[in-house]
Order: C-alpha cells, then structure tokens, then sequence
C-alpha cells in the first residue's frame, strides 16, 4: 500500500491554505504532522481522506495524489452511528465483524472436523484457526474490554444505548470504534486533547503495536514522542518531512535551518565578491574574458535560498507577584471533594514557590479539588486553609468558552477600568493581540484566543498562587512551551491540572495523582511518579515441554502404536496448551491488571507464544494422519 502527495495545493474559499504538500504514506507508517495553529494540518488530513481536492496547478509543475493498493481511510469525521438504538458493547463489537464471523465459521468447522475426522474437514478448519489466530481472534474480546474501560466506560453503560450518550461521550465511542477496526490509514486530529493520562497510556500503547498506517496531528509532544518515527511539519503552506520522533525533529530543524542559513551566507559573500571582480574588470581590455569566466560563474551557480520565514511569535509575561506572600501557603487535612458522593479525600501542605501538578483519570475529583479550593464547590468535610497575604489567580476550562459580543480591548477594560487604552493594548499585545486583533469580539476568537486573553487578565494581576485548570488545552506546542518558560520562572506558588505529561514533567516539583478512591502525593514528582508505576510482580510461566527424539520403528504394527502413542501426546499437549491459554485470557481481564502495562505486555507475549506453539501443535497433530 502507498499513498503519495506531489506538489499539492488546497483552496478554501478561494485562499491557498497549503501551497506545496508532498507527503507519503506506506505500510507500518507512523507519522505526525505538527506547525502552528491555523498552518493547515487538519487540511491535510481531510485532503488524505478525501473530503478536500488538490487544485489543478496553471504552472509546469507536476502535481497528483497517487494511491495504491486501495487502502481503507479511517477518520473520526466520517465515522457515524448506523443505528442509535445499539449498546455501546454493541457499537464497539461491531469494529471486528471480520473476526466475529470468522469465529463463527472456527466453531462450525471445528464441529465438523471431531464428527467426521476427514483429512479436508481438519485442513480447513486449521486454514480457518490460522487465519483467525493471526487477524487477533484469541484477544480481540480482551482488546475492547480494556479500552471501554480505559475511555471511562462503566460496565453498566457498555449496556446503555448509543442515544442515552452525551454528544462528547457519543464522540469518544466514535472514535474508540474508529481505532479498534484497524484502517489501513488511520488519521488523528488531537487524540489525546480530552483523554485522561490513563486512556492516553492505553492509546499510546495501542499505536505502538498497530500493524498498519496511521497519520497523526497532535501538540502532546510526549505522546508523539512515544509512538511516532516519522514527522512532517508544515510551514507557510509547505511541507518539510523530518525522520524520527519528536524530540528529533526539533533537533533536526533546528540542524537544519542552521546550516541553510550558513550556506546561504556564505554563497550570499561569495556571489558579493564575484560581483565585485566583475564590476571592476569588464572593461579593461586585459580582464575582459576573467570577467566574463565570472559571469559565467555566477550564472551557473545554484542558488541556495534563505531560510524561510519560521513564526516564532508567542505570548509573554515575565511578572513578579505583588506580594510575594509568606512560608506557609495552603493547608489541606482530610478534605472531602465532591457532589452528591464524596470522590476524594485529600490532604497537602503547599509552602511558598511549590509547584504542585495535578494528574488522574477523568471523574475522580481533580478539577473538583481545585474548584472546592476556589469555593465554586461546597466541601464534604475535612478542612483547608489559605495562609495570610495569599492572592489567587485562578483559570478553568470554562473560560476558554468565554462569550461575550465585546471587544478584547473592551473586555480587558472592563476588567481594569483605571488603566489607559494604551497600557490595556500594551498588556494585551504582549500576549499577541496587536493592532486590529484587538478589536475583534470575544466572540470571533479561537479557543486557544480565548485561553490568552483569560491568562492576560489573570497575570495582570500579579498574583502570589496560581490555580491553574488545564490551561494548555487548545495550544499549539509554541504556546505551551511559552507558559511552561513563564511557569518555571514564576517566583510564587503554583497548583495545577494537566493531562499533558511533558507540561507536567517541565512544570511540577511535586504530584498529586488521583486514583480511584485514593489521592497519592508524589514529593520528587513526575520522576518519582513514573518508578512507582513500574513496581511490578514478574509473570512466571511454565517451561515447554521439549520434545523427545523420534524413534525409528521397522515393522507395521510398532509403527501403528508409535502412530497412536505420538497422537495421544499430541493431543495431550495441546489439551495442556489450551488450558493455559485459558489462564493468561483470564489473567488479561482481571481488574487488576487491565491498568497494569507492563504485565499486559508481558501476558501479551506469553500468550502470542502459546498461540504459535498452539498452531505448531495442530500442524504436528494433522501430520499423524498423513
């Protein structure tokens, strides 16, 4: 399979959105595409599933989208419900009808086989198996078992129907059933914008081991870094295509530009020197044909461009607190978080230039901690504490959906009512609305706008203890990577949710992760966090029984016992193999364990053993009756 862009070029309403798309899907591809908001990277997507064209270019230039192999597309925008009164176990099952039915034809003709014992009857139901085996028939079940439950699924609502789902619950099924069909080309736009940390593990890992192509557009640099090889990154409307992971990529570019740039300088002198000899002998009759051997020089000198243009543009604030505040900052002893149930039970200690991030699957209390702390939420018991002199800032993602049909000029006014309009647009050009940008409603701005706008008026007041909600939601990786800068350099205090694990990691100096039921600090932080998740009790499995050497048997009837004795081994063997296929199916769907990555693997890998052996076993078994 190969799907290649030459030259390509997409309109929007008549404006060129990407100006020179070349681009190659193969086989096993892993790629990113990254750039800046607004440089076009869902464009591209929609243009590899075929919802946009390329446009037919006036010049010489020679410009296509080639497709080999007929591969299947996979896109979360095209996938729909066929029929809103299935469950969602249902919807979910329904990706592997390939497998269900094959499972289907195994039973029946495995049935077949024990009452007939013909040499065709055992041949098909073995070709049946193998296929079976190798299309993930002896996992699938245990596959979407783990990712219902990852994406937050209860096992009462795998028996709701798809109609009972909020919209944003109706996309995540959507799109759990997008990954678990296994296009040829699956295509991501921000998989992980709305997964908790342990859904975007699960995806993570999931990608790793995806046998075909996926494309994805992602700003979650850890992730990319974890399951990408290969990046393209789009920049005034071209691509530039980088191998390796994301953390690569950077290094690469940054490789890159800086030797274009040398080259480009250094033929920029060149030519200024040849130019020079040319200017100053063309005339004289004695340096004529040395100047004209310049000339010719000149002319055929390949031109190295200049590096092109790179927007580096972001938001700034490098603020002091007004106050900075004393020792002891917060104070929390057995606070009870939650609505009509208590979900937590959480207690911290925060002393002044703590940076304490946030982590923990969606529904277990995070953003209610943090909205109890700001008294948008009543407490179920326990207490907390604020120190003197403490001066919040606080943001959470609904500020992000902010609407209001004022300017941002006047909405930042209306918040500070004694600055001048000058030192409002000073403030808010700092992080990026400069000139008509400032006139622009509320309204008419992006998400990612609104979260600048909310964050300018938040540090214009300086504040001493920063509460921060998901605030890089709806960035770009050059937005996130200026707040992480202002965030280190921040002199106060700092609490924080985030499901973006290299924010975290760049952030934090200490964690705090919500489980189920149970809230664990974590002082070293993520570090620290990371080595307590690989404390795992190793899977122990039997030896396989090594077969014996055959014996060479000269007459009839030894050869007919030595027949019947080598089936009944057989058979014994793979009785012996089914049953402890049996056991690692059961280990994969304990509770314990579907959390548990590497014993997952590790149970993943005995079992793919015992599935060959398994195999090997019914090809020796058949043999016997040759």
């Amino acid at each position: 399979m190969q799907y290649k862009i030459q030259n390509g070029v997409v309109e929007l309403s008549g404006e060129p959105i990407l100006k020179q798309i070349n681009f190659e899907i193969n086989d096993n591809s892993k790629i990113a595409v990254v750039g800046r908001n607004g440089c076009g990277k869902t464009t591209l997507l929609k243009l590899i599933s075929g919802e946009h064209k390329i446009v037919k270019l006036d010049s010489d230039q020679n410009s296509f989208v080639a497709v080999s192999g007929r591969p299947n597309i996979g896109f979360l925008s095209q996938m729909t419900f066929e029929d809103d009164n299935r469950t969602l176990l249902e919807e979910v099952r329904s990706a592997y009808k390939d497998i269900l039915e094959l499972k289907q034809a195994v039973a029946v003709a495995q049935e077949k086989m024990s009452l007939t014992n013909d040499e065709d009857d055992i041949k098909e139901y073995t070709n049946l198996l193998d296929t079976f085996t190798n299309l993930g028939g002896f996992y699938f079940e245990r596959e979407y078992e783990a990712a219902i439950k990852k994406f937050g699924f209860s096992d009462i609502e795998k028996q709701r129907k798809l109609y009972e789902f909020s919209g944003g619950q109706r996309t995540k099924i959507a799109f759990l059933k997008l990954l678990l069909s296994k296009p040829d080309i699956l295509l991501l736009d921000e998989p992980t914008n709305h997964l908790d940390i342990e859904a975007t593990l699960w995806l993570e890992e999931y990608l790793k081991s995806y046998k075909k192509a996926f494309v994805v557009v992602s700003h979650d640099r850890m992730f990319l870094d974890n399951v990408v090889n290969t990046v393209y990154e789009i920049e005034n409307g071209k691509t530039h295509k980088y191998v390796g992971n994301y953390t690569r990529f950077a290094e690469l570019k940054k490789e890159r530009r800086a030797q274009q740039l040398k080259e480009y300088e250094a033929q920029q002198n060149e030519r200024e020197r040849l130019e020079n000899l040319v200017d100053r002998f063309r005339y004289k009759a004695t340096k004529a044909a040395m100047a004209q051997s310049k000339i010719k020089e000149l002319e055929r000198m390949e031109i190295v461009e200049a590096p092109e243009y790179e927007d580096l543009k972001t938001f700034r604030a490098d603020f002091t607190p007004l106050d900075i505040g004393v020792k002891d900052v917060l104070s929390v002893k057995d606070l009870k978080i939650g609505y009509d149930r208590v979900l937590s039970s959480v207690s911290l200690e925060m002393k002044r230039g703590d940076k304490v991030g946030i982590i923990g699957g969606n529904g277990l209390g995070k953003s209610t901690f943090i909205k109890t702390l700001v008294g948008e939420v009543s407490a179920l018991g326990g207490e907390f504490k604020f120190g003197p002199r403490v001066q919040i800032g606080y943001f959470d993602q609904q500020m992000a959906q902010y609407s209001s049909y004022d300017t941002v000029l006047d909405d930042f006014l209306k918040e500070y009512p004694a600055l001048t309009p000058f030192e409002a647009r000073c403030a808010l050009g700092a992080f990026l609305f400069t000139g008509e940008e400032v006139f622009k409603t509320v309204d008419m701005l992006s998400g990612g706008e609104r979260v600048r706008l909310a964050l300018c008026k938040i540090f214009k007041k300086r504040p001493n203890f920063l509460i921060l909600d998901e605030p890089t939601n709806h960035m770009d990786i050059a937005s996130k990577e200026a707040l992480e800068e202002m965030l280190q350099n921040f002199e106060g205090t700092l609490l924080f949710v985030s499901h973006d694990r290299y924010f975290i990691k760049q952030v934090s100096n200490s964690l705090l992760s919500f489980g189920e039921g149970d809230v664990s600090f974590y002082k070293y932080g993520y570090g620290e966090y990371l080595e307590k998740q690989k404390t795992v009790k190793p899977v122990t499995v039997a030896n396989e029984e090594k077969p014996r050497e055959k014996k060479a048997y000269t007459t009839p009837l030894k050869e007919k016992a030595r027949k019947e004795k080598a089936i009944k081994k057989c058979e014994e063997k793979i009785e012996n193999l089914e049953k402890e296929l049996a056991s690692i199916e059961e280990e994969l769907l304990k509770e314990e364990n579907l959390s548990d990555y590497i014993k997952l693997s590790e149970l993943n890998t005995r079992q793919a053993e015992l599935q060959e052996s398994l195999m090997l076993a019914m090809d020796e078994w058949e043999g016997l009756f040759d």
